[in-house]
């Protein structure tokens, strides 16, 4: 799948993301949550809305919500649950429904999940089973749920045997990705997000990866005209993607670039905040090229241009590094090799990889052989900067 996608016109204009009767807009600006409450009221079958959040977004974005859903005579009560990937569990779910059916809401509450992926994926999915489904709508709080995880419908929660393993997919009615609140995340939570960025250059769209080699520090800095066309681009790219295949039978696989390496990492880690979801992806995209360099697909320099932009961003590249840094000791490839094998994204009892071509020339690959992964693996676990 090749060829640029970064001419995008009428950009001002919402998304349309289009899923027959599960279509819905992504609306990418600055001011968005307040003025949240018309936008979504306008789009509500009963009259009373429950926002998730958690403790580090609640404090900083909820009040300006409340607010403006108030000015929309939209009735509202909040949910806030603790920050972090340990909320993506059972447990949280479970308390998470119990606290909304014991809100009495009906089939017609909307749920609205003001957050990052985390909230995204939990509150997602809360909607999809509670009540056997109610609307819910998105509102990202980070660059990363902004340009990936807030499109697309998928919603879920972790195991204990894997990222994600748990969930369904429901789409929201709307995407509210507010660039002002991209200015109070710490700089490392910017950078995981923009590493999701990255991969839809390195999918299929080499021109806006070549935007990026040049305007990619804008967008880390804070600069909105750059951060709002990385964010369109970005949905812009998933959307159609989405649009073509919502339940990842085809062509959605691609948007895993990085994805089956970064799972096993975080799984090795034990989601313990050594490792962000967009660091995994990082090092999962930079692992990809290198793997398809070994198996004689891809380039060198096009390995090192990915790997270069990467470090100069300040995100991680050397899987060496990562496993010298984490709390879990003994890597092996054999370890993370297991990981890949309970991925979701495996069929049939192998293992499903995106690799490269080149820079923007991605394709999904079923027949990789264990024994080349196991031999790369375990050279890569010896590499530090």
């Amino acid at each position: 799948m090749t060829g640029s996608k970064t001419d995008i016109s009428n950009a001002d204009a919402p998304l349309h993301v289009e899923l027959g009767a599960r279509s819905y807009d992504i609306v990418i600006g600055q001011g968005l949550i307040a003025d949240a409450g018309g936008r979504i009221g306008a789009l509500m079958t009963g009259s009373r809305a429950v926002i998730v959040t958690d403790d580090n977004v609640g404090p900083l974005y909820l009040p300006r919500l409340q607010e403006s859903l108030s000015a929309a005579a939209i009735q509202h009560a909040s949910i806030t649950v603790p920050a972090g990937e340990k909320t993506k569990d059972f447990n949280h779910l479970q308390k998470l429904t119990d606290e909304l059916l014991a809100a009495r809401i009906d089939r017609s509450t909307l749920l609205i999940a003001l957050g990052g992926g985390v909230i995204g994926d939990l509150a997602g999915f809360a909607a999809a089973i509670t009540m056997r489904g109610i609307d819910f709508v998105q509102v990202p709080t980070t660059l990363l749920a902004q340009v990936d995880s807030s499109v697309g419908g998928k919603t879920g929660i972790n195991s204990a045997r894997g990222k994600n393993l748990i969930g369904a997919f429901h789409q929201p009615r709307l995407v509210l990705a507010d660039l002002e609140c991209l200015d109070s995340l710490p700089r490392r939570q910017l950078l995981a997000g923009y590493a999701e960025i990255i991969k839809y250059g390195l999918i299929n769209d080499p021109q806006f990866f070549d935007w990026l080699e040049i305007n990619g520090g804008a967008v880390t800095d804070g600069d909105k005209a750059a951060q709002h066309h990385a964010v369109l681009t970005s949905c812009a790219a998933k959307a159609a993607i989405v649009a073509a295949d919502e339940r990842e039978s085809g062509v959605r696989a691609l948007l895993n670039l990085g994805h089956t390496f970064g799972h096993a990492l975080e799984a090795e880690t034990g989601y313990d905040g050594t490792l962000l979801h967009g660091e995994a992806v990082a090092m999962g995209m930079t692992l990809a090229y290198d793997f398809s360099q070994t198996l004689g697909l891809c380039s060198g320099r096009d390995c090192e241009r990915v790997r270069s932009h990467l470090n100069a961003i300040g995100l991680p590249t050397k899987l060496g590094d990562l496993a010298a840094a984490s709390s879990t000791a003994g890597w092996t490839a054999d370890a993370l090799i297991t990981h890949m094998a309970l991925d979701k994204k495996a069929e049939n009892g192998k293992m499903v990889f995106v690799l490269a071509r080149a820079i923007g020339d991605c394709f999904i690959n079923r027949d990789v052989s264990i024994d080349q992964l196991r031999a790369f693996l375990t050279n890569a676990l010896t590499e530090k900067n």
